[in-house]
């Protein structure tokens, strides 16, 4: 050992293949075999061991000089503590002219007007969001479908932005429809106000027709249509098609299994850069059909083994298009920062990194929590804008208890998990399906797919793949899209 006292920071290890993963808490990972991690558990890698340099570059065996190092990965990877809520939902309507197989958002007929939000409402909600200790905040339009309600979203986009400029706030947009009511004009003042947009795929177009019905059309020839339309205005705009893009997600069901091909190909041939293959949720009209759309973690993995596998196989011939949960993942694994996805971080983003506003005011802790009590149950209610403040919604019963129970150094499983770095749980997920906030890991079966998930990609990691490995960095640059950026900090 050197003059410097070198001690074993703490860590925990998984065995993948024959050899074994070792991770620890700022996010530090590297492949032992069963030699090298014996002689890290026994404190005997010194200097002369070719492990050593390694290992202390890592973070693994740290001296005093190395302290002030791993303290600031630590902290830069959980920077988002400190952030206060970043993404706010707004439930601009529950009406939807689609009847979607899975919703998980209980949606309302196109007759029922009073599940709109008001104006008034609108400005209290905005005035709330602006409240947010955050310099940065991202609005999502959610519904229903927002376009149902479209002067509302009108008024919220250029209410915020007035809101901003004495703010002092960077503020973003995210329009999440199924585009079937997109028109010309609408198009035209997404264009003119920075808005990006998001929307769901669920594959070719019998998939997607057989899960998202509209009545006397096809869904997705809708769908695909403004994709396209969209699409092709970024680009008359001069914007880079590989920045600016819509959005889409596949929400998986058992009637995907064994298309993962399809879908990747549909993905592709629409021009989309990624496909999110996304489990199905327990919440809304999903929980009741679950006996036939749904399935086991074991299910979900052989489905995304595959397609995932096809995913790298079509980038290696030259297709960019990425797996966003894999990204997620990725991200952490990669680089020293967390991408703040709010189901995947520790403590989740519950109440402190996202907060839903319903259509009448309601403020829930996530979006989930308002699924939840569209079923019927208010557990995660924190109030309404009428009479309720930021502080009291940050600082409310539930939404501690949340935090508490998606804390991960405090869960059995969790805390000696070689993925705990990386990983997160949603409480709202595990008292809909184990009634208890508190996962019981066990039998969770989000739990299972999430560390199938993450085995995978280690597995490929192991490899040493330098083609893979340079994918995989492609997949988490992070490049500023400034037309969606509405930035008055500096004002």
């Amino acid at each position: 050992m050197s003059a410097t006292r070198i001690q074993r920071n703490y860590f925990r290890f998984r065995k993948i293949g024959e050899k074994y993963l070792v991770t620890n808490d700022h996010g530090g990972w590297v492949f032992l075999d069963q030699e090298g991690l014996k002689g890290l558990l026994q404190g005997k890698i010194g200097e002369e061991n070719p492990l050593f340099e390694t290992l202390r570059e890592k973070g693994f065996l740290i001296g005093e000089e190395d302290i002030e190092r791993v303290a600031g990965d630590y902290e830069r990877r959980y920077a988002y503590l400190f952030r206060g809520p970043i993404l706010h939902i707004i439930i601009v309507t529950l009406r939807c002219n689609e009847v979607c197989k899975y919703c998980h958002a209980s949606r309302a007929s196109m007759r029922q007007t009073e599940t709109d939000m008001t104006i008034a409402t609108s400005e209290k909600v905005v005035d709330m969001i602006m409240r947010s200790p955050s310099d940065t905040v991202t609005i999502e339009f959610q519904g229903g479908e927002p376009l149902v309600n479209f002067p509302v979203v009108q008024h919220i986009t250029s209410y915020a932005l007035e809101r901003a400029k004495t703010a002092k706030k960077r503020v973003m947009f995210t329009l999440v429809s199924n585009l079937s009511l997109m028109d010309d004009e609408k198009l035209k003042w997404v264009l003119d106000n920075g808005i990006q947009v998001s929307t769901s795929l669920d594959g070719p177009q019998d998939l997607h027709d057989e899960n998202r019905k509209l009545l006397g059309s096809s869904a997705y020839e809708h769908t695909v249509k403004w994709m396209q339309r969209i699409n092709q205005a970024f680009k008359e705009k001069g914007l880079d098609g590989e920045l600016y893009h819509v959005e889409a997600l596949a929400t998986i069901t058992r009637e995907h299994f064994g298309r993962g091909k399809d879908i990747v190909d549909e993905y592709i041939r629409q021009g989309c850069r990624a496909i999110f293959l996304r489990p199905l949720n327990p919440f809304g009209f999903a929980k009741h059909v679950a006996h036939r759309l749904g399935y086991t973690a074991s299910e979900f993995l052989d489905f995304y083994r595959e397609t995932f596998d096809y995913i790298v196989e079509r980038n290696l011939k030259g297709d960019e298009i990425l797996e966003r949960l894999a990204a997620i993942f990725l991200t952490k694994i990669l680089t020293p920062d967390d991408p703040n996805y709010m189901d995947l971080r520790s403590p989740c983003g519950a109440g402190i990194g996202q907060i839903a506003y319903n259509y009448d005011g309601t403020i829930f802790t996530c979006d989930e929590g308002r699924m939840v009590a569209q079923m019927g149950d208010e557990a995660f209610r924190l109030g309404s804008v009428e009479n309720t403040d930021l502080r009291d919604v940050v600082t409310h019963e539930v939404t501690k208890s949340l935090a508490l129970a998606s804390c991960l150094d405090g869960i059995p499983g969790c805390a000696t998990c070689a993925y705990k770095p990386y990983c997160g749980t949603c409480p709202v997920y595990n008292y809909t399906e184990q009634g208890s906030i508190f996962p019981q890991n066990p039998t969770n079966e989000r739990c299972k797919i999430y560390m199938g998930v993450q085995d995978h990609i280690f597995k490929y990691l192991m490899d040493g793949d330098s083609r893979i490995l340079d994918l995989f960095k492609r997949w988490v640059e992070v490049k500023e899209r400034p037309e969606y950026l509405h930035d008055f900090r500096q004002t």
